[in-house]
């Protein structure tokens, strides 16, 4: 027999280590927002499946208000993940609303123009909102809780100033043979949707027509943006860039990436997304008002930590933020098919926030480790 001792196995390199498919599912950021989601589609099926809540008219019902959130919580994500907040986003979009109404109402401007008008502004105030952050060293907090202001006191004094009141109306009128308004109202799909009702896939109403005549077309910007940052945050140089700023902007900046450009290119891309919002919901009422937007900032960071990311930066997903909006939605709307008093639903938003951070802190545990 040999005397010779067996030679020791190298240890296993832990990037070839096999993980789980339930592991791996667990360690990303949108985890908790999808189980969420499914839960909470699962309950209305059952407490509001007869109500007509998911019919086709009323799955676009919950799908219009989700998208609308959406489209900036999209954004907002984007800007999270790198390590800052915009508390401005909701006076963006009545400030907005207001420079593409007053224009076209009031001084007979071409509704493209002003449509043009309105997101080069938004996009000069998103520049300027990073350039403050990255150069002042403020908190974006601090900077963006200022710009709440200062847009909300700009959307309520332009109108008061320009037509003695704050509501601005006729939108509709200025809508007619516009070559840039079908980008931010109509539908999408109305021909497939008319098939599918000649073929009897769609339900009709009494005049033939189908129930489901098209696919909004803010729910076509929802999901588009929703690809759009997805890819950039997990295929592209920039989305590393992202990550790395919101991590830690110190090793960042360390290693050659530009935080500061960074972080000033997601703060207007916030703001364009405010103005996405704001032209949809123009050309949807056909009117602007100073007050639209409320709290809607509040909103759309409830839907990011919903989707997973931490608000101190460096974690999260836009899919995440897409499936956080789903849940504000579809409960919105599912509180309006039950019955329930909606002043419930802010309750249910203030929970909805608690728990969502204490799931995504015992799913980051777990998935630490797994590793």
């Amino acid at each position: 027999m040999s005397d010779t001792a067996p030679s020791p196995q190298p240890p296993t390199d832990e990037r070839v280590q096999h993980v789980s498919v339930f592991k791996r599912l667990l360690s990303r950021p949108e985890c908790g927002a999808v189980a969420g989601a499914f839960l909470v589609m699962v309950f209305f099926v059952i407490a509001a499946g007869d109500t007509g809540m998911f019919t086709g008219t009323g799955i676009i019902n919950f799908l219009e208000v989700a998208a609308m959130l959406g489209i900036i919580a999209v954004a907002a994500a984007l800007l999270m993940i790198g390590g800052e907040f915009d508390l401005s986003i909701g006076s963006m979009i009545g400030f907005v609303g207001m420079l593409i109404a007053i224009p076209a109402i009031e001084y007979g401007w071409p509704l493209w123009s002003a449509l043009l008008f309105g997101f080069v502004c938004a996009l000069l105030v998103g520049l300027l909102n990073g350039w403050l952050v990255v150069r002042t060293g403020l908190p974006s907090f601090i900077v963006t809780l200022g710009f709440l202001f200062i847009l909300r006191g700009l959307a309520i004094g332009l109108p008061r100033l320009f037509t003695d009141r704050t509501q601005v109306g006729g939108v509709h009128e200025a809508m007619q043979n516009d070559w840039l308004a079908p980008l931010f109202s109509g539908e999408v799909g109305t021909g497939l949707f008319q098939w599918l009702a000649d073929i009897g896939v769609i339900a009709t109403n009494f005049a033939g027509n189908p129930t489901v005549s098209g696919i909004p077309v803010s729910i076509v910007w929802w999901f588009g943006l929703t690809a759009v940052a997805t890819w950039v945050l997990l295929g592209t140089r920039f989305g590393n860039w992202i990550f790395a700023c919101g991590g830690d902007p110190n090793a960042a900046r360390n290693v050659g990436v530009p935080v500061k450009r960074v972080k000033i290119a997601l703060f207007a891309f916030t703001a364009l997304c405010a103005a996405i919002y704001a032209a949809l919901q123009v050309m949807d009422t056909g009117s602007a008002d100073s007050m639209r937007g409320m709290l809607k900032e509040l909103q759309a960071i409830i839907a990011v930590v919903i989707g997973g990311a931490l608000l101190t930066g460096g974690y999260g997903s836009a899919i995440g933020a897409t499936f956080g909006a789903l849940i504000f939605g579809t409960v919105q709307m599912g509180i309006f098919y039950t019955g329930v008093n909606t002043d419930w639903f802010q309750v249910f938003l203030g929970a909805m926030l608690l728990v969502a951070v204490l799931f995504n802190n015992y799913v980051r545990k777990k998935a630490l480790e797994a590793k």
